[in-house]
């Protein structure tokens, strides 16, 4: 496995649109710590958005961890990238000729996927843990190192979303066509989603339901968005008369999907190499 990774690195490390891409995404994550310095003026008064709470343990994971998954893209397009490369640049074929087999070069780049994904994961908990202890009002460690399932869930999000990105490069081969079949997809689980909810079931439950099970829509859903569970949106809310009684809890089921998928994703990676005369 180390052979296989070390032959990724190499091909990455001469890769200079890889390097600006991947730099780029971390440099964003730490720019959350930007957040802390904003400042807005409402009635007269002034408010510092880091004295809302959403740098306190153990809300930081949650609101952290879905920041940072937005922000995933520019490591699809290096994921992406680096599949139609192995096309155009005649690597693959080349590493096939050297003796490395078909199931081990989906697995040196599932093996990739899996360094981003967790590599990603690291820096947001360092990132998040320097930004809890400087901005947070509770510091106990039973608080700081409480709901950090949010790490987890993120890091099978971003292994889930990477590996279909992975699956799109081996499909489509050309980086630019698998990024657009990618926005197509997810077109289509967004009107598939609108009829259940609106034309076939009434009540948005049994749609829910449905569509958790879809690729993109299943990795969505395992990092929900934090900013109506702040104590200042709640107060607003329920002062204008209404509620949020949404879930944003991590359910083990909800990983398995997702960890299924993952799995799919790799199987037709290996299985549409198999099949290609390479």
């Amino acid at each position: 496995m180390l052979r296989l990774l070390a032959i990724e690195f190499h091909k990455l490390r001469f890769s200079r649109s890889a390097k600006i891409l991947v730099t780029t995404y971390f440099i964003l994550i730490t720019f959350i710590a930007l957040i802390a310095s904003i400042e807005f003026s409402f009635g007269g008064a002034t408010f510092r958005v880091a004295d809302q709470g959403i740098f306190n343990f153990p809300y930081i994971w949650h609101f952290n961890s879905y920041v940072a998954a937005t922000l995933k893209l520019f490591l699809a397009i290096v994921i992406v990238s680096m599949m139609s490369n192995e096309y155009s640049n005649r690597t693959l074929k080349q590493n096939l000729i050297d003796g490395m087999s078909k199931k081990e070069f989906v697995l040196s780049k599932f093996l990739t996927v899996i360094g981003f994904a967790l590599l990603s994961t690291i820096f947001l908990f360092i990132v998040s843990l320097i930004l809890g202890l400087s901005f947070s009002d509770y510091t106990e460690m039973s608080i700081i190192f409480s709901d950090m399932e949010y790490l987890l869930a993120y890091f099978i999000k971003l292994s889930g979303f990477f590996t279909f990105c992975m699956f799109l490069g081996v499909l489509v081969k050309r980086s630019a066509f698998a990024l657009g079949f990618l926005f197509i997809w997810w077109i289509l689980e967004s009107i598939v989603n609108g009829l259940l909810r609106w034309k076939f079931f009434r009540g948005g439950e049994t749609a829910d339901n449905i569509v958790q099970f879809f690729p993109l829509e299943s990795m969505a859903i395992l990092v929900r968005e934090p900013f109506s569970r702040l104590n200042a949106v709640q107060t607003a809310a329920t002062q204008l008369g209404s509620e949020f009684s949404k879930d944003y809890g991590i359910h083990w089921y909800q990983l398995l999907i997702v960890i299924i998928w993952t799995a799919i994703f790799v199987y037709l990676s290996y299985a549409l190499l198999k099949k290609r005369d390479l």
